[in-house]
């Protein structure tokens, strides 16, 4: 569109009656056509886009409030419905917490790799739940006790021993090599039905990954992958989630993405879908030149 016409450009993106399902639809089999597969990460993350005011932006008054991992989960189901092929969902630890999250992506049979924090508690691989023995004067109990006790995730790895760190590197990045020091131990979540001292008993068993970095800094991960999945395996899995910062930031300061100046759901949701199609678009363009370069 010419310069001068920026009047009419808002009111395309924001009051024209075309219908963004549709579009969406088209982006979502493009992305699949050049990534799709077994292979395939889907990552989830939030964003903020920042307003002046003190009201919402775009929030229509018929929408209720869902905690982000429930938005997050619906759009999961809504891709793995359209037959959008990907192999692993990431998410970081403010998704990663949520149980009932974590419980869901295993209910539509996929695999997950979501941060957590180091306070999070586990039950080791053998840990079940049992009645506790019957007294010979009080009623009987009716509730499952633990038979080991919780550990959290930052005392489980302590306990793994210096020696039990291997350094991993997960791919070449412009400057070199990439990697960290990982340690994955199998464990059973905390996240079972409670006791009846409120105790959540022992869940399903899952990989606990920790990740040390270059300063020092120690994080935290959850994986339901496999008990014989290999270790870089896991910590390529976790570390594909920083892909996704690199596409905000391009999202932001080279497409346009906070910039949108309306104030409507409708507007701020074609907004980001053109920025969208637009990075799709340049993902494209690179993927043929390192085609063409090979």
């Amino acid at each position: 569109m010419a310069a001068g016409h920026d009047q009419e450009l808002r009111h395309f993106i924001s009051e024209s009656g075309w219908d963004l399902a549709e579009i969406e639809q088209v982006l979502w089999e493009k992305a699949d056509a050049m990534l799709g597969g077994d292979d395939a990460f889907l990552i989830i993350d939030d964003t903020a886009l920042p307003k002046k005011g003190d009201a919402s932006v775009g929030v229509p008054k018929d929408i209720t409030f869902q905690p982000k991992w429930r938005i997050a989960l619906e759009q999961v189901r809504r891709l793995n419905k359209a037959g959008i092929r990907f192999g692993t969902v990431l998410a970081d630890a403010g998704y990663g917490i949520c149980a009932s999250f974590r419980r869901a992506l295993s209910e539509e049979k996929l695999l997950w790799a979501v941060g957590i924090v180091s306070e999070q508690k586990f039950y080791p691989t053998h840990a079940c739940a049992e009645l506790p023995r019957a007294s010979t004067t009080g009623p009987a109990p009716k509730r499952s006790v633990p038979t080991h006790p919780r550990k959290n995730a930052q005392q489980i790895i302590a306990h793994c021993g210096e020696s039990a760190w291997r350094r991993i590197t997960w791919r070449k990045g412009t400057k070199g090599a990439l990697s960290a020091e990982f340690i994955a131990v199998r464990v059973r979540t905390a996240d079972g039905p409670e006791s009846w001292d409120r105790v959540h008993l022992p869940g399903d068993e899952a990989w606990l990954v920790a990740e040390r970095r270059h300063n020092g800094e120690v994080k935290y991960h959850l994986t339901n992958h496999p008990p014989k999945t290999s270790l870089k395996t896991l910590a390529s899995a976790i570390k594909a989630r920083w892909s996704c910062e690199q596409a905000h930031q391009q999202l932001k300061e080279e497409l346009g993405l906070e910039n949108e100046e309306g104030r409507t759901w409708r507007g701020l949701s074609a907004h980001a879908l053109m920025t969208m199609i637009a990075f799709a678009f340049l993902q494209h363009e690179r993927l043929r030149e390192n085609k063409s370069a090979a």
